[in-house]
């Protein structure tokens, strides 16, 4: 929530700190006069008043006064003197009541709006509103947005209640909404009956990449309560980052505990809910009070929907009564219960006070019948012991005693003394943004309730019709409606008429608000593409569904079951899983760490590492002592290149890799990131294509797309090209990677919608290029009539703009033109008919020959390069484009799925489809009935190798100054190119011919010394002469 500040979660929020921050935080000074005021202030300070009124409300204050000292913070208790003595030397002044109130905070300076996430909705609006040259797109609405809703389980509670009533109303406005829960429950049925498709997913408590759920199916996904951390953590890796997520939570179990966390220093799995919460586009809470107790973890995306059922769901199912209750209950008690806000301020000890005060009066009545004496609760979370004695000591002074007074601080036990009671006081004039759920729990069970005029409790209650409400400006008020509504003792037949009817409102309270809320976060948060239909306003719906929860469900032939949501989470909660994950993290760490060091023996180690710096010195000595050979210079460079090819083929080939090597035909699987990882094929007919280096899979063979491709690991390019960069890279490294015949692809979202090859169809599919059967053939498996995006079987252009913003036709025909270079007025399309049933390749699954493949990406590489040139100055700098009606990181990546089939068609290749559970074939567009429809010459091999070859030479002699995509794209070869290389070996060999000629020459020409003399060797006869004279 954006203008939330952040403070810890868990505890009792004081108003007055939060003040005291959003002060300092926007630079003013907390002066004097700048204290935001109540209206009971200002009602003193500024407006002129009766003198008895003015009498009441000074003898008020003098009382509640001595109160103060004990209650308010430090630095108002270290006053508390001066308070009695001002009191007693300035009298019941005006200006002595002006001072001492300004001193207490009554909470009104703090606004609960989530202001950075309207700002970034604003934000998006008005963005997505330019489009480039005035193409603005259209939308075809074909399809219904899909939403994802996730269940932490199925069990009856009123969590399920209100998620399938909102469920039923988003349906009905025109929504698609699929079902999935961690474990099955009693609600199954109930989901069924409603009309909805439910799956059950496992939940994993070691790995959270357990979800075989391909999100990206989905426009969007709700995940109810925390227990669905593990998807929301599944849905922060790739792909599914992008998905928009609403996570609504309900319960306040982890907030407690965050105090604890940042006390213990627990920074791993404070890091690990953080990362949670900021995963999720929004974070929908039920009340402000529990959205400022989770401030901690906000990330700007906190939104709060009133609302919750939980109150109205406990009135159902009220636990049996303790002993202490039942000797409340008994018949001749009257019980009168005064609550207030879930907000702690310094000021709410004095309105308590104001209530007693008029309540007081009320005693008489009740000790005049003796047969039904007065019980008094106050229920309230924020105490302390001096508040609470202050409170009972002021109640005892106005005539109540110990045995009727109590003061109820458990939470827990708010719902059992609630319904003992006959009347419901709320005693606080805190204007909050929701109805308070206190008042909501005492409407529900049947409660006759008095509140105060604030406009949140006056947009819900009539006055004298469901409940009654009393002026805060004329507390008089309030003891004249008791006297009207309490008649000898109990209950006029008035007052249980007008309880009666709060009950029945009660039970459908903010029904409409509640559904109208959502459609708000998921009219901003989602962004249709254009082949889907924008849903309904939601004041279009049903009378019955914008006042009703839909209680029928759960009460036609369902058993209730009381307090599940509680059990369950104190059995399986994820907060209780994560601290036990994380400590158990933590104590190996710890163990590991320890033991390494406490088998080291220091001494032994210190030797050695003397004994090895000495060694280390020696040799740095004598490295320049001794003659090193490194070879020639053409050496080095030969030994570089040949590591450099064999950095990839370090690694132990596994049996799949050797058994890939003797097939005809291998199959690709591109993904990016670990969310993919769950839906790859581990067998030899396949083999992954990661497009990033980060998300590979360990352990695998597979193929890292950007390191033979360094043009995808700029993040715009892998985004727009999408699987078409792995087949740029493919093709760039075909000669080290790919050692088959043929080559395939298939998109691995087919696998979760159970459409990729089985077993029988891959056999079949191998036996059929084995034995040639179709030649020179385009296989594919994925039909563009049975693809979700296309229910109406439409022909290729009319589908090819559906997905496209309508622009299809005119971003093909400009690339083509713009390719080929053509007349700027020239604006046709090549025929892609469709007859007889047959179709199109989608989602890139398809085979053909690995020659045919090569020539594919040849026409493709530079059809993008024309594709590129028109839109990415406009799309880099705003990320819309004329293909998509907002901001699409993919852009063109849908028109590139299509391109194989244009293609394929227009070159003359034969396209067979093969049924990807039986394996069954058909040949489609049979090459006779194309016969005056093909582009023959645009398509054929000759044209696009003199195109490709010119653009080659165009980037060796390096004409093109602006920025050009095609040469980043694959390998750049013309024949020039080659007889460019061959001449410059050529002259290099010349080049060593001359030099070693010249160092001949040198050697023969140079001049040589003459011998000083000649050495004659003795003969053996002179050398036994002179061994004699010796």
């Amino acid at each position: 929530m954006g203008s939330l500040p952040t403070v810890a979660g868990g505890g009792h929020l004081k108003r007055s700190a939060l003040q005291r921050f959003q002060l300092a935080s926007s630079g003013k000074s907390c002066s004097f006069y700048q204290k935001p005021r109540s209206k009971l202030a200002r009602l003193l300070l500024f407006e002129k008043i009766n003198y008895l009124r003015w009498i009441c409300t000074a003898a008020s204050f003098f009382f509640v006064v001595l109160l103060f000292q004990a209650f308010l913070p430090i630095s108002t208790v270290q006053n508390a003197a001066n308070v009695v003595r001002n009191v007693e030397t300035v009298g019941r002044t005006r200006r002595s009541v002006r001072s001492r109130l300004l001193e207490l905070e009554f909470g009104e300076g703090i606004r609960f709006a989530p202001s950075r996430l309207l700002e970034r909705f604003q934000k998006e609006n008005r963005e997505d509103f330019f489009m480039p040259e005035g193409r603005r797109g259209t939308r075809a609405g074909i399809i219904r947005p899909k939403l994802a809703l996730v269940l932490m389980d199925l069990s009856i509670d009123s969590t399920q209640l209100q998620v399938l009533s909102i469920a039923v109303s988003l349906r009905e406005i025109g929504y698609d909404i699929e079902v999935f829960g961690f474990k099955d429950g009693p609600v199954h049925s109930v989901w069924i009956k409603a009309g909805f498709r439910i799956s059950i997913v496992s939940d994993s408590d070691n790995d959270e990449m357990g979800f075989t759920v391909d999100w990206l199916n989905y426009n969007g996904a709700i995940v109810i309560s925390l227990q669905g951390k593990p998807v929301i953590s599944s849905l922060s890796n790739d792909p599914f980052k992008s998905l928009p997520v609403i996570w609504v939570v309900y319960d306040k179990s982890l907030a407690t505990r965050l105090d604890q966390y940042i006390t213990t220093n627990s920074t791993k799995i404070m890091n690990d809910w953080k990362q949670a919460f900021h995963r999720a586009t929004v974070v929908v809470f039920p009340t402000h009070f529990l959205a400022v107790m989770y401030s901690i973890l906000d990330a700007g995306n906190y939104y709060v929907i009133p609302g919750y059922l939980n109150e109205a769901w406990k009135a159902n199912n009220r636990r049996t009564l303790s002993e202490d209750d039942r000797e409340l209950n008994k018949s001749e008690n009257f019980v009168m219960t005064i609550v207030g806000s879930q907000f702690s301020y310094s000021g709410s000890i004095l309105e308590y006070g104001l209530i007693l005060n008029y309540v007081a009066p009320i005693l008489q009545e009740f000790s005049s019948a003796s047969s039904s004496p007065l019980k008094l609760g106050i229920l309230s979370e924020n105490s302390t012991n001096a508040y609470d004695a202050s409170l009972e000591d002021f109640a005892l002074k106005l005539g109540f005693s110990k045995d009727n007074f109590y003061r109820i601080v458990n939470h827990e036990k708010f719902s059992n003394f609630l319904g003992l009671s006959d009347v419901v006081i709320y005693g606080s004039f805190l204007e909050e943004k929701h109805f308070p759920s206190i008042l909501f729990e005492a409407m529900c069970m049947g409660k006759l309730v008095i509140a105060p005029d604030l406009v949140m409790i006056r947009k819900y209650i009539n006055d004298g019709q469901n409940g009654y409400i009393y002026s805060r400006e004329n507390l008089a008020m309030l003891a004249q409606i008791l006297t009207r509504v309490i008649s000898n003792g109990k209950l006029s037949h008035l007052a249980q008429n007008v309880a009666s009817t709060g009950k029945t409102m009660a039970r459908n309270l903010m029904v409409f608000e509640v559904v109208e809320g959502y459609t708000f976060l998921l009219k901003n948060i989602l962004k249709f593409p254009s082949e889907v239909v924008n849903p309904k306003d939601p004041k279009e719906l049903p009378p019955k569904l914008k006042e009703e929860w839909q209680w029928d469900l759960f009460t036609n032939g369902t058993t209730f079951s009381p307090n599940s949501l509680e059990s369950m989470k104190i059995k399986n909660s994820i907060v209780d899983r994560l601290e036990m994950k994380w400590s158990s993290v933590n104590n190996t760490e710890h163990k590991a760490l320890d033991g390494a060091f406490s088998s080291i023996n220091w001494e032994v180690q210190r030797s050695k590492d003397i004994i090895n710096a000495r060694k280390r010195l020696l040799d740095e000595a004598l490295k320049d002592r001794t003659e090193q050979w490194h070879g020639t210079w053409e050496e080095v460079y030969r030994n570089v290149k040949k590591a450099e090819r064999s950095k990839h083929e370090i690694h132990d080939r596994d049996e799949r890799e050797l058994e890939r090597t003797g097939q005809p035909l291998c199959i690709y699987e591109p993904y990016f990131g670990e969310g993919a990882w769950a839906f790859l094929n581990r067998t030899s007919l396949y083999r992954g294509i990661s497009l990033s280096k980060s998300g590979r899979r360990p352990g695998e063979d597979d193929i890292d797309a950007s390191s033979n491709l360094p043009l995808l690991r700029n993040g715009y390019y892998r985004d727009v090209l999408g699987e078409h960069g792995a087949f740029f890279s493919l093709a760039k490294g075909i000669d080290q990677i790919h050692k088959n015949a043929w080559v395939g692809f298939q998109s691995w979202r087919l696998a979760p919608r159970k459409a990729s090859l089985t077993k029988k169809a891959e056999a079949m599919l191998v036996e059929a290029i084995e034995s040639q059967k179709h030649g020179d053939t385009l296989y594919f498996w994925a039909r563009m009539d049975m693809d979700q995006r296309n229910p109406l079987q439409s022909d290729f252009w009319y589908f090819c703009d559906a997905i496209n913003a309508g622009n299809c036709r005119f971003a093909v025909s400009r690339t083509l033109q713009k390719m080929y270079g053509m007349p700027s007025n020239w604006s046709s399309l090549p025929p892609m008919p469709a007859k007889d049933g047959n179709s199109w390749s989608v989602m890139h699954s398809w085979a053909m020959p690995t020659r045919s493949f090569l020539e594919f990406v040849m026409f493709s590489r530079m059809f993008v390069d024309a594709l590129d040139s028109d839109m990415f100055d406009w799309h880099n700098q705003t990320g819309l484009c004329y293909l998509s009606l907002s901001k699409d990181q993919h852009c063109y990546s849908r028109v590139l799925e299509l391109l194989v089939n244009m293609w394929a068609y227009h070159s003359g290749r034969r396209m067979v489809y093969v049924n990807s559970e039986t394996g069954a074939m058909k040949e489609h567009h049979v090459l006779k009935s194309r016969r005056g429809q093909m582009w023959i010459r645009w398509f054929s091999f000759s044209t696009l190798k003199s195109m490709d070859e010119d653009r080659a030479e165009e980037t060796d002699l390096e004409q093109h100054v602006q920025r050009w995509l095609w040469p980043l794209t694959g390998e750049v070869f013309w024949q020039g190119l080659y007889e460019k290389e061959k001449n410059t070996r050529q002259k290099n060999k010349e080049r060593r011919k001359k030099m070693n000629k010249e160092k001949v020459r040198r050697m023969k020409s140079r001049a040589r010394q003459k011998t000083l003399g000649k050495y004659i060797k003795p003969s053996s006869n002179d050398l036994n002469t002179t061994t004699n004279v010796l």
